[in-house]
């Protein structure tokens, strides 16, 4: 069964963190860290959309 595109929405692709975001002194979960892992979910979850959505552009 195949979802409706506006009740599946694409995923959204997070932003990534400025340079100035960052404070450089080591933070144990550091801002780059944080979108490290957004971003693998991303992908994730766009894989899925793409798989329920296969006449969907890339």
């Amino acid at each position: 069964m195949q979802v409706a595109p506006d009740n599946d929405p694409r995923p959204v692709e997070p932003e990534p963190p400025l340079l100035s975001d960052c404070c450089n002194s080591g933070c144990p979960i550091c801002v780059h860290d944080l979108y490290a892992e957004q971003l693998h979910h991303y992908r994730e979850q766009l894989a899925a959309w793409k798989a329920r959505h296969p006449d969907s552009p890339a």
